[in-house]
């Protein structure tokens, strides 16, 4: 008969592999102790944490003056708008409204694009007109609007130049009449100079704005 050999595990072989697997088991226990802590933790701090309400410019009476396709005129609209207090923000959102009045189906003025048209509006100081104010700038004088158009808006425009004047200077127009000191306007798409709205109205000139702002009903 073949002889059978016994593997004989050494005590202290045992031992450690007994101290090992209850090491790991206690482990296991901590760190599931630990995690379920700063759950709860952090479930604690959400609950406190007070709930905020996200802020919201109050109403105001924006004038916007709208163009006309049936007689080629600027019509004065107010409408309540949440104006943002930045001048600028102020702006985007005034011209946005209008440019939604243009995308809408019944619109006077047909435009498609809405407000995503207006990509920013930019507020700078206006160049000086004279010398004495270029001596003497005033801290809260003239301003000049660069209104930076989506290439989007500019490609879906329709072309004519009396569709495209009367878009131009409605953006003028609205500008001054809720931001006064806006005196000049320029135009970039998509935050280059270009030559043409859709083929006729000129964006490579700056604009006097109060100029763009008509007589109730005339044409500009």
């Amino acid at each position: 008969m073949i002889p059978r050999y016994q593997t004989i595990i050494p005590r202290y072989q045992t031992i450690l592999f007994v101290v090992l697997l209850l090491a790991s088991v206690v482990m296991s226990v901590v760190l599931w102790q630990l995690r379920e802590h700063a759950h709860q933790r952090l479930l604690a701090g959400q609950d406190s944490e007070p709930t905020q309400a996200p802020q919201v410019a109050p109403a105001e009476q924006a004038t916007l003056l709208v163009a006309s396709d049936a007689d080629n005129s600027l019509l004065t609209q107010v409408q309540p708008l949440p104006l943002p207090q930045d001048p600028g923000a102020r702006a985007r959102v005034v011209l946005g409204k209008l440019l939604d009045l243009y995308a809408a189906p019944d619109a006077a003025h047909p435009v498609p694009g809405g407000a995503s048209s207006i990509a920013q509006v930019f507020l700078l100081p206006a160049p000086n007109q004279d010398l004495d104010s270029a001596r003497n700038p005033q801290p809260a004088g003239p301003e000049l609007a660069v209104v930076n158009l989506t290439g989007a808006f500019v490609v879906s425009h329709p072309s004519g130049l009396e569709t495209e004047t009367l878009t131009v200077l409605s953006i003028c127009g609205t500008l001054h009449a809720n931001l006064p000191r806006v005196t000049q306007v320029r135009f970039l798409v998509d935050g280059q100079p270009r030559t043409t709205l859709a083929g006729h109205a000129d964006l490579t000139r700056t604009y006097l704005a109060a100029e763009a702002v008509p007589t109730e009903g005339a044409h500009p």
